[in-house]
């Protein structure tokens, strides 16, 4: 009596799994043979793992595959694991698994599964080879550079030459000890090849703290505000905001009284009892034109207290005395900066120095 044909990989895979004792990386390593257990695990997660790529869960795949070949080395299992990093995108995985199965080989005894493994990673990763992108990462500046790729370190031998990577987005830093960071952001394609330079630029020794530097973050500027900001920058916002009450109160009074003064003094010319209503009229307009420059200046510059950080007032954390590459330590400098709201008899706004 025949098995069912939708069963056949998964008793592929259970044979191969319980057939193996001593697949390892290296032919003359000593490897201790997997235990009973080990083994009825491995073909239980194999199993698991050829139902999640049959459903196209590439990620649960790979799971289930690695974990059994952390029992059982076997190249059924390699092979496997290589089609679901092939589904998650991980085109580098999969080319460097399958030519794990190609180096390593099988015997010419070795069961039919096996035989079928190799025969399946030669033709599989035959289309993959030209699917890979390539970059070439140079950094010029430090002797010995650091470069990160998605925030994991890249050893200084792979600068300069050809690198494969997984199509997609991808972040690279670059740093040393008394240069600025520098990223940059890239999108590779299937095939691509791309070179990505980089030109440190020398840094004073407080540009970066040492261990932002080492693991690659930019370091995130924070504002330090004087003692004065606040308070001053209320008082000007309350300062501008009774400024223009005062001007649009005296304007109206101002207004109204102009249309009086029309109505009882024709062509401009008052008799005596009105003529206190007209010196009323003139006070009333320069209060509120005083009222009204004043409120927009001390509201303006209470705006910009507000809203404008001055570059000056910018500081990078934990920067103090940090040592220099000759191996002294130069204190931090700070720009001197002053600023204050002023009003006179010509007038009235901001001064200050950088």
């Amino acid at each position: 009596m025949g098995h069912p044909k939708s069963l056949l990989p998964v008793l592929s895979l259970v044979l191969a799994a319980s057939a193996i004792p001593l697949f390892t990386h290296d032919a003359q390593a000593q490897v201790q043979e997997p235990s009973s257990a080990d083994r009825a695990t491995a073909r239980t997660l194999a199993q698991e793992g050829y139902v999640a790529l049959r459903d196209k869960d590439y990620a649960t795949a790979a799971d289930r595959f690695t974990r059994a070949l952390a029992l059982v080395h076997a190249p059924t299992l390699l092979r496997d694991l290589a089609r679901a990093q092939v589904g998650l995108g991980r085109l580098v995985d999969a080319h460097e698994t399958y030519s794990l199965i190609i180096r390593e080989g099988v015997a010419a005894d070795a069961p039919a599964p096996w035989l079928k493994a190799l025969a399946d990673a030669k033709a599989e990763m035959a289309p993959i080879t030209p699917r890979l992108p390539w970059m070439t990462i140079t950094v010029t500046g430090p002797a010995h550079p650091r470069v990160t790729i998605d925030g994991a370190p890249i050893a200084e031998a792979s600068l300069g030459v050809k690198r494969p990577a997984d199509p997609g987005r991808h972040e690279i830093r670059a740093m040393a000890q008394g240069y600025y960071t520098a990223k940059k952001t890239i999108s590779l394609k299937e095939g691509e090849s791309v070179n990505i330079a980089f030109e440190l630029e020398d840094a004073p020794p407080d540009a970066a703290p040492k261990d932002e530097e080492e693991t690659g973050k930019v370091s995130v500027a924070t504002v330090v505000d004087p003692a004065w900001r606040k308070p001053v920058t209320i008082g000007a916002l309350a300062l501008g905001g009774a400024g223009i009450v005062l001007g649009s109160v005296t304007g109206i009074l101002a207004m109204t009284k102009h249309n009086q003064l029309a109505t009882h003094c024709p062509n401009g010319k008052c008799d005596d009892p009105y003529k206190g209503d007209i010196d009323n009229y003139y006070t009333l307009g320069t209060v509120s034109t005083i009222g009204f420059v004043a409120g927009g200046v001390f509201a303006g510059a209470g705006v910009v207290l507000l809203l404008v950080k001055p570059q000056s007032l910018v500081q990078q954390p934990n920067q103090a005395d940090e040592p220099n590459r000759t191996g002294r330590r130069t204190p931090t400098t700070r720009k001197d900066f002053s600023w204050s709201p002023f009003v006179s008899v010509g007038g009235a706004g901001v001064e200050g120095t950088f």
